[in-house]
């Protein structure tokens, strides 16, 4: 299989090989990624490869980052330009926003999670503008037929973000998160969403957007850490033509995208007190002024922001203006995570499967009983996030389409053990026998211990024959008898 085919295609430009190898672990399992060392070995691989999205450091021999996304904006106009700088340079980098239709800008040294964050919305944002641009197309030069045809495409698309689609158990704690944001939906309030990082609030929140009136407008992502303070102005409320150097023509900020639509925050317990008083005095006013404008611009919005931050205890803490935080938590939604919605996990790894499954070419793939008892015992830190990367490399690593346990990260397989022997999984295969006779129960437990010490050591016949004290043959003996061999 030729994964290229199936991943979104990403390039990193950077004259260090060290920054390269990193990205390219960070972006690897989501995404094919292609590397050049500078502006001429990157230009002869996009002559033959089309990518999604271009990192490109800004300190480079030769064309700086933004120069050389400049020329890719008029070669290559679809694809999605990030720059990445370490320096304080960020005046050529303001002015190349505009002039290189740069989409996002990146301080070093970069976090992972956030520049994984960053790279997916990017890709998304650029998969999602094609299709719109595609229907807006359709939509004014077609036939009436057509334009119902294509306003039908369009609320399918909006239902794949219906409350109904979120996937949970039965008893969810959800549920009732999921009511409560639906209830909220219609009315025109601004909503606080609170949970870990990767537990599904910018899901929470494309639901609330879609199950709005003002679900037929657009839906703005912004990660609120990843804003300098030095791009705020130009980034919320957009410039106008010649307002600085650079700036070759009108651009509309985040506010004015987003009108007649929604805004959503993410990470807003990261801003800075600049942020924060800009922010305030839009929801106050309901306007914004682009720079370099004579008099504001009015925009109609709703403003939706996350944080895994406890903002009340930041308020307290003169971190988080309390002016502010009154404003955007009308009404406040807490996302629990996932180690606290056990019964979420089965339906949510099964929907990935078959996710992660189609985007890798194995449409076939499934999670056998032992895996899918794996993955409910583990209490996942990093939630949703996290489990989809683990599905990811198991499918990936799987010999056939049944996804088995041995497919797993070592932490992964530690942290089901450990559960089980700490006797927190005591609905699960590895919990203790409670009745039977004593024979019964003493099978249940060599049972036990022999699939605890396969998981822990991730299959590896020769390794746990070892720690038990049998040989390869003993060992195999036994997982036949308890009808552990897979």
């Amino acid at each position: 299989m030729n994964l290229s085919d199936s991943l979104p295609s990403i390039l990193v430009v950077d004259d260090e090989v060290h920054s390269q190898a990193a990205m390219r672990r960070t972006l690897d399992e989501d995404f094919t990624v292609f590397t050049a060392s500078d502006a001429d070995e990157a230009r002869a691989l996009l002559e033959r490869q089309a990518v999604s999205v271009i990192l490109c450091d800004q300190r480079m021999p030769g064309l700086t980052g933004v120069a050389f996304l400049k020329e890719v904006r008029e070669r290559w106009p679809d694809t999605v330009r990030i720059v990445i700088s370490g320096y304080t340079d960020t005046e050529d980098i303001i002015a190349g926003i505009n002039d290189a239709g740069i989409y996002q800008y990146i301080l070093k040294p970069w976090v992972p999670d956030h520049l994984l964050q960053t790279v997916r919305t990017a890709a998304e944002a650029q998969t999602l503008q094609r299709s719109m641009n595609q229907l807006d197309l359709e939509l004014r030069t077609s036939t009436p037929v057509l334009r119902q045809r294509v306003a039908h495409k369009l609320a399918q698309a909006r239902s794949v973000f219906d409350f109904e689609r979120i996937e949970r158990g039965s008893n969810s704690p959800l549920n009732a998160v999921c009511s409560m944001a639906e209830r909220v939906a219609r009315y025109d309030l601004s909503v606080l969403v609170l949970g870990e990082s990767g537990s599904g609030k910018e899901l929470i929140a494309r639901a609330i957007h879609y199950a709005s009136p003002r679900g037929g407008g657009p839906f703005v992502v912004e990660n609120c850490a990843a804003i300098p303070d030095t791009l705020l102005e130009s980034e919320l409320f957009g410039h106008k033509r010649g307002s600085f150097t650079g700036a070759y023509e009108d651009r509309p900020g985040l506010f004015q995208r987003a009108n007649g639509g929604t805004v959503f925050l993410d990470e807003i317990g990261e801003t800075s007190p600049a942020f924060q008083v800009r922010v305030l005095r839009v929801l106050q006013e309901g306007e914004v002024r682009p720079v370099g404008a004579a008099r504001p611009v009015p925009v109609n919005v709703r403003v939706i922001a996350a944080t895994h931050r406890d903002l009340e205890q930041r308020v307290h803490e003169g971190l988080f203006r309390k002016d502010l935080y009154y404003r955007l938590a009308g009404v406040s939604i807490t996302v629990p995570p996932l180690r606290e919605r056990a019964g979420d996990i089965a339906p949510i790894a099964r929907r990935l499967v078959r996710d992660v499954g189609a985007e890798l070419g194995r449409p076939g793939a499934t999670l056998n009983d032992e895996a899918l008892a794996c993955l409910m015992g583990y209490p996942w830190p990093g939630n949703i996030r996290e489990l989809r990367n683990e599905i990811a490399r198991a499918v990936a690593l799987s010999d056939g389409d049944e996804i088995q346990a041995q497919t797993f990260s070592l932490r992964v397989l530690h942290g089901q053990a450990g559960l089980a022997a700490s006797g927190q999984a005591a609905d699960q295969a590895l919990s203790l026998p409670s009745s039977g006779t004593l024979s019964e129960r003493l099978d249940a437990i060599e049972t036990m211990v022999l699939r605890e010490t396969l998981l822990r050591h991730r299959w590896n016949k020769t390794h746990a024959a070892r720690e038990l004290g049998l040989s390869r043959v003993g060992l195999r003996g036994k997982m036949v008898r308890f009808g552990l061999e897979g």
